[in-house]
């Protein structure tokens, strides 16, 4: 499938990408579709001075916001058929006020608005390249190549990458830069993708089983705060989450992760500070076994890599959490700060050679030009990004999709070569 193929139906809700982007569940759908065939039927049969009737008193309950006592004095007694109808007619008043999920647009639109700055002072060059090279040459490249180092794309990500653009454009006999944004696109997520399928999916077990997930990065990097995100994500799709307050080094940080637990309605296991991180991590098992929970988050202390010692305690949790459950933590997320550009794979690199990373959450993606680590990292560690921060917003953060992703670097662009495409 072509990349604006792939593109138009992520951004229009193509069924199949948007029952995977959106995770929509298959019994919310028939409820949803029995709602709308009872409904009409259920408004058809009623009488119309009993529907304004029963709409006036749900509107007057709402509006007063009174005790189920005072409604039982302020309403008059009615009959059997008459409740009935007047729930019927609740759910109807109320449907409109239930959450929406997002929508593949909206999804897309989130990675354009977070990619903004990176874009602003990326993409813009690049098309100022476009604008003033009608031909693509080897002067051409050159300059492509300056302005993907200077994105923190990475030097091994864009060497392979203008192998493959020149190759493309050799076997395409390509002459002139015009579509050339699309062809950089596909490329880019080639390079990303590597023939790898559901990188972004996290390795959640089988129903009745405990999932470990274990957080680690250095302070300051937003660590604790997408825990609390995707603790309501997880939440949000139905599971018991409960979180393990595991930094206990950080003033502060057992409270700020008790914020977000109250905020999002986990419970968090904790201690006192300065507790072995690894006792706090054994009373969470056991707490989220009690309590029969879906998914267990653990905060752990921001690790500096010229600390050994504070390494070997990550590896002391790790061996806890093994111990207690076989194979977990099921997903070592690695958060890293985008903003710090080059930086953010050398702690990547670090943290890999001490615990199994399996992914990336790449933070304040939204406040950083260089967005073009997310692409060096993958690239160079063969360690997916699963899910970025696009936003202060609890829903800001996002599954990653390369598609997406690229999308929001070449936004403009691609919005006028794909309708060009369609013309």
């Amino acid at each position: 499938m072509s990349f604006f193929k792939r593109l138009k139906d992520k951004m229009m809700g193509n069924p199949a990408a948007e029952e995977k982007v959106a995770a929509i569940n298959e019994e919310e759908v028939a409820e949803q579709k029995h709602d709308e065939a009872t409904e009409p039927a259920q408004i058809e049969a009623t009488e119309p001075a009993q529907i304004e009737t029963s709409v006036e008193e749900v509107e007057k309950v709402e509006e007063v916001s009174v005790t189920e006592s005072s409604i039982e004095t302020e309403v008059p007694v009615a009959s059997e058929d008459q409740e009935q109808q007047e729930v019927q007619e609740v759910a109807i008043v109320e449907e409109p006020a239930k959450e929406k999920k997002p929508s593949a647009w909206s999804i897309t639109q989130k990675f354009k608005a977070g990619l903004e700055k990176t874009r602003n002072s990326f993409t813009s060059k690049v098309n100022d390249l476009v604008a003033r090279y009608r031909k693509v040459d080897e002067d051409f490249f050159e300059e492509l190549e300056d302005l993907l180092l200077q994105a923190d794309v990475g030097f091994e990500t864009v060497m392979e990458l203008m192998d493959k653009l020149r190759f493309e454009v050799q076997r395409k006999n390509i002459k002139d830069t015009s579509g050339i944004q699309t062809i950089i696109s596909e490329k880019l997520v080639e390079i990303y993708e590597q023939g790898e399928e559901d990188l972004i999916e996290l390795n959640m077990q089988p129903k009745g089983e405990l999932t470990v997930i274990l957080f680690v990065g250095v302070n300051g990097v937003g660590k604790t705060t997408t825990i609390g995100k995707l603790a309501h994500r997880l939440k949000s799709q139905g599971k018991t989450v409960v979180l393990a307050a595991g930094d206990t080094f950080r003033a502060g940080a057992i409270d700020q992760l008790q914020v977000w637990g109250d905020r999002v309605g986990c419970e968090v296991i904790k201690q006192s500070e300065g507790s072995d991180p690894a006792a706090v991590m054994y009373d969470a098992i056991r707490a989220a076994k009690n309590r029969n929970a879906d998914v267990l988050i653990c905060d752990t202390a921001g690790r500096l890599q010229n600390k050994v010692n504070l390494m070997n305690e990550l590896e002391k949790v790790h061996r806890v959490i093994s111990r207690e459950i076989p194979n977990a933590p099921h997903e070592v997320l690695l958060a890293l700060d985008a903003t710090t550009g080059q930086n953010a794979l050398v702690q990547a690199q670090t943290f890999k050679e001490v615990t199994n990373v399996t992914g990336i959450v790449l933070t304040k993606l939204d406040g950083t030009a260089k967005g073009g680590i997310v692409l060096a990292i993958r690239n160079k560690l063969h360690i997916p990004v699963k899910f970025v921060g696009l936003g202060e917003k609890m829903d800001d953060l996002q599954p990653f999709d390369a598609e997406r992703y690229v999308y929001g670097l070449f936004a403009e662009g691609l919005d006028k070569e794909l309708q060009n495409s369609e013309d």
